[in-house]
């Protein structure tokens, strides 16, 4: 049978005067059997009046009939739906090139719809049911992101290792009469679905325009674990080069012919070709930006806002973390607020040598590498690690080194900080008081709040 589990009540809430409990499980609302988080939200969006379907821990069953205002929550709360699993063999999986030794969910592979309306997760849309199809468009689960790949129905049937899939271009066009937005992405193979098969898709995407808001292009992956995996193509400096030539150009004919940015090439490119950025205003309102798309330029446009309030904070070396392709902006940024804070701050480069040389994004960045590369290293009063190389509220890195571990290992702090210009500057704001208040030095900094 279907059914939420309730995980909490709030105190003094709807629920609560109903004295429902976690470990409860809601059945259904108004005769609607719940299947998920969704189906909650959906039944309870708007009705005043609702009857309750609800089975107690010891089995038994109540039905509450509930009037509340409109708007007012019934104050509970549940968990998220487990996955469902991916059934595709994507040439160029990530999964697929993972070391071992890391945490176990890392090694899962999610394909869900439901993950990708009520948390931004890209999704092909290959192994969809016509039921699921249906409630997308019955419940309106918008906006969704779509990983596409290619338009061309064989090339992508190749891309996504699955053969009888249903054609792309006929789900979007079903999303699109229905209204439901959409963004998109390609995730880039060279000499597989590049060139004309790129401009295909593009032109079909950008056809759906505005249905599909949005068209990502970002770098396929490679890591140095691709044991018995087909050989593919990385994006090197001078193909990302010659890619950024011309496609910028598409995106801007786009820009000029939809009235908006729609075309988006991921700040991968820019890095590795060691070319400037597109003007901040190139990105809109930033819907790619959790794909890695404008992460680098609005870095430096709240980088040169934050440091025109810089105040000094005190003298004491510290040494921030950053991957491979973010030092050159991180250093330049460091640079600058170390001049006017007058605090000695040392970007830390960390090489990847869990994924390998190839691999240079900070939030791949693990704790063993990072160790790794202060031996012998005069980290100073504290080492600072931005929040994206963590698994969120838990402290640990993607090898499962704790926050703790990591600051025996160096003999020093480590401080995590929100991975912005202005997190960094009120995480060194933090030392500062610390240090003038107790006179400390490496050995005397107390540990970081977790």
């Amino acid at each position: 049978m279907a059914a939420l589990r309730i995980n909490s009540v709030a105190a003094g809430s709807i629920a609560a005067r109903f004295e429902l409990v976690a470990g409860d499980r809601l059945l259904a609302v108004n005769g609607e059997p719940l299947r998920d988080l969704i189906d909650y939200s959906y039944y309870t969006a708007s009705e005043e009046e609702m009857l309750l379907e609800i089975e107690k821990q010891d089995g038994e069953l109540w039905e509450l009939e509930v009037e509340r205002s409109a708007g007012e929550p019934l104050g509970l709360t549940f968990s998220a739906p487990p996955p469902a699993r991916c059934a595709n063999n994507c040439l160029f999986c990530f999964v697929h090139q993972l070391p071992r030794g890391l945490r176990k969910p890392l090694y899962i592979k999610d394909e869900d719809y439901r993950l990708s309306f009520l948390n931004g997760n890209y999704v092909t849309l290959a192994n969809i049911k016509a039921s699921e199809l249906n409630r997308i468009i019955e419940q309106r689960l918008s906006p969704l992101y779509i990983s596409v790949h290619a338009t061309n129905p064989g090339l992508r049937e190749h891309l996504l290792g699955k053969v009888g899939i249903p054609p792309i271009m006929e789900q979007l066009q079903r999303l699109a009469a229905a209204r439901i937005v959409m963004h998109t992405q390609v995730v880039l193979c060279p000499g597989l679905n590049d060139g004309e098969e790129l401009r295909r898709t593009v032109t079909n995407l950008a056809g759906l325009y505005p249905a599909v808001q949005s068209l990502a292009v970002v770098p396929l992956g490679l890591t140095a674990h691709r044991q018995n995996l087909p050989q593919l193509t990385p994006v090197d400096a001078e193909y990302a080069k010659g890619f950024i030539s011309s496609w910028e150009l598409q995106a801007e004919a786009l820009r000029r012919k939809l009235g908006q940015p729609f075309l988006f090439l991921a700040d991968e490119f820019y890095l590795k070709a060691g070319l400037p950025f597109p003007h901040i205003k190139e990105y809109g309102d930033f819907p790619q930006i959790e794909n890695g798309v404008g992460m680098v330029p609005l870095f430096m446009k709240e980088a040169v806002r934050l440091l025109k309030g810089v105040r000094p904070i005190g003298s004491f070396r510290a040494t921030v973390v950053t991957g491979v392709s973010a030092l050159g902006f991180v250093r330049e940024f460091l640079a600058e607020l170390a001049e006017k804070s007058g605090v000695d701050i040392v970007p830390l480069a960390v090489e990847n040598k869990l994924f390998g040389a190839s691999i240079t994004v900070s939030g791949l960045v693990a704790g063993n590498d990072i160790a790794s590369s202060l031996t012998g290293y005069n980290v100073g009063s504290c080492l600072l690690v931005p929040d994206v190389m963590l698994k969120e509220g838990e402290g640990v890195f993607l090898d499962d080194v704790s926050l703790d571990q990591l600051e025996r290992r160096i003999g020093c702090p480590v401080i995590v900080f929100d991975s912005t210009p202005r997190g960094c500057y009120k995480a060194l704001r933090s030392i500062g008081r610390k240090l003038l208040r107790q006179r400390g030095d490496c050995t005397g900094l107390p540990q970081s709040s977790r």
